[in-house]
């Protein structure tokens, strides 16, 4: 009653290797590229007519065809609701983040929309993943960590002070080290934001065991580099008011 059944079935068809070869070897991208403006014409209601098709696309042997469906997973999640998301969209989500940095990109710079559709236990679930994201295919792929960080500032708000102190913290310390200079200013400001996030949610101990940590491995390191973070990271904290002059001092 939405489209015609003989356009949906044309549509669906795309995903067949034949009319790769017969037709356009690049027709599963295409289909693939479309495939949330069907869901959302579709609607919620009827994914069963597509969710067979999603798992073959999200499947190709194409990257280019998985990574366009990782860079729109979210905008999918949204069309479908949470139960749908948790049941079909969570389990091709967990392959995309072990697939290629080409396709993993694709998750990445979307990753805290995806989570925040997710319910709290789930989303709990990838605080253990989050740390993989730290190694690419080529170290040398230093635009991956710097997304990664504009991430985190995200996704804090999605986690307890307890959380955030078990896991990204250790994220957020790893990238101040970075080779790249882009990398690191960046999670100079992730670090800052982890603050804030303490000492905006009553937890000033998990925050002053932080400013610890921080004056131990950057303030009294022999490399210069890491006084230079350290120099950084207090000029953003003091900029953005988030610690008290008191716990400065």
């Amino acid at each position: 009653d939405i489209i015609p059944q003989p356009l949906l079935d044309q549509y669906l068809s795309m995903t067949d290797p034949a009319r790769a070869q017969t037709v356009d070897t690049e027709i599963a991208k295409h289909c693939a590229y479309s495939l949330p403006g069907v869901a959302l014409t579709l609607g919620r209601q009827n994914w069963h007519c597509l969710k067979d098709t999603y798992e073959t696309l999200a499947s190709d042997v194409q990257w280019k065809v998985r990574r366009t469906l990782a860079f729109s997973i979210h905008e999918l999640a949204v069309i479908l609701g949470d139960q749908l998301t948790a049941a079909d969209l969570v389990p091709i989500f967990n392959g995309f983040l072990k697939d290629l940095d080409e396709v993993r990109i694709g998750v990445l710079k979307h990753l805290y929309d995806f989570l925040k559709l997710l319910h709290a236990d789930k989303r709990r679930e990838y605080l253990y993943q989050l740390q993989e994201f730290v190694v690419t295919d080529n170290s040398r792929n230093w635009r991956f960590r710097y997304e990664l960080a504009e991430q985190l500032i995200l996704i804090l708000e999605l986690y307890n002070p307890n959380d955030v102190y078990d896991y990204l913290r250790h994220i957020a310390l790893t990238l101040c080290s970075d080779k790249v200079s882009e990398v690191r200013w960046i999670s100079f400001k992730l670090v800052v934001a982890i603050l804030q996030k303490f000492y905006g949610n009553n937890a000033s101990a998990l925050g002053l065991n932080f400013i610890n940590e921080l004056v131990v491995r950057f303030r009294h390191c022999p490399k210069w580099v890491g006084r230079q973070a350290f120099a950084f990271i207090c000029q953003v904290g003091m900029c953005s008011l988030c610690v008290s002059m008191r716990a400065f001092n």
